[in-house]
């Protein structure tokens, strides 16, 4: 067994490991393992390793990422993420996590970061390890890694009789952003969600949105909210859609969504998500995803149930730097 370093030639290869390890729950499609682990400037190409064995097959392979971007947005400098780790099963139980991690592990150290994040990384496949995955939280808690936080994916299959539950709050309007409308949109994404939500909006319009997936709300012709909406036409495989070869049906998805905290506290919040919903079902979508949330009580109000839940971990690395 050798360990090489992370390169595009082995992608076909590194999609069948991962879809025989983990692809009845999670099945991985090419375009979205090149979108989210080659394409993404975040991916720590020093940090990053294949395992090969003799035959030169991939046996194993981990996915490191740290902030790297130019983009001025509010991003964290000092966090390391582990994207996905995985070992095929028959070479468990060889040491080869162990050396795949330790290697990781010292890029980060070496680089000044003061905390590693499993999953949550720009371009991430899950917030966290499966919450069914005992064996990889076990492992990982006696690495030093630590649960923290429980996040969901909650979903809702709707008849195709169904009617579709417009929001009736009179005081504001909602619509489809027009591409005119993308300066300030993303004006207002600055000032009210700077950050990862702001940063995805910014590499939405780069890969060329058209404005088709975000629903903003208008209070007298200004935006105070916005919910993202995705299915198959996106111009990118979004979050809550990664695992739609799960369906013969499309998949839709919901979020994330938000309202100006200047506006909170009058049903807005439930209103603009409404209205995702209904131009989702509008489009001939009877099954919709809100990935990644804690809310779930918020989101039973409108009869989602949780579908997959994730254990967030995280390590601290006693750099004697600051985290954010």
């Amino acid at each position: 067994m050798k360990l090489v370093k992370w390169n595009a030639i082995y992608l076909q290869q590194l999609v069948d490991l991962w879809n025989k390890e983990l692809g009845t729950d999670f099945p991985m499609r090419t375009e979205l393992f090149e979108q989210n682990s080659f394409q993404d400037e975040n991916v720590s190409w020093e940090g990053s390793l294949i395992a090969i064995n003799d035959a030169n097959e991939v046996i194993g392979f981990i996915i490191a990422k740290m902030w790297q971007e130019a983009a001025s947005v509010s991003m964290p400098t000092s966090t390391g993420w582990i994207q996905v780790l995985v070992v095929a099963k028959q070479d468990q139980n060889k040491g080869i996590g162990s050396r795949l991690l330790v290697h990781a592990e010292k890029v980060f150290r070496d680089r000044g970061m003061g905390r590693i994040l499993l999953g949550r990384d720009p371009w991430h496949y899950f917030p966290g390890i499966p919450e069914t995955n005992m064996k990889a939280k076990q492992w990982f808690e006696a690495k030093g890694y630590k649960m923290y936080v429980q996040e969901h994916d909650m979903m809702k299959e709707y008849a195709a009789s169904e009617g579709i539950e417009e929001p009736t709050n009179s005081s504001v309007t909602f619509s489809v952003l027009a591409i005119d409308e993308k300066e300030v949109f993303l004006a207002f994404m600055n000032r009210c969600f700077p950050g990862r939500w702001e940063y995805e909006a910014i590499k939405y319009f780069e890969r060329g949105g058209t404005g088709r997936e975000f629903i903003v709300m208008k209070k007298q012709g200004k935006i105070i909210g916005f919910c993202r909406v995705n299915d198959s036409r996106s111009p990118f495989i979004a979050q809550n859609v990664y695992w739609a070869p799960l369906f013969k049906e499309e998949l839709g998805g919901v979020g994330p969504l938000g309202v100006d905290d200047r506006e909170r506290g009058q049903g807005y919040g439930l209103a603009i998500v409404e209205a995702g919903i209904a131009e989702l079902r509008k489009r001939g979508i009877h099954r919709i995803v809100i990935d990644w949330t804690g809310l779930v009580v918020f989101y039973r109000k409108l009869g989602y149930t949780i579908w997959k839940s994730y254990d967030s971990y995280k390590k601290s690395l006693h750099t004697g730097r600051r985290t954010q």
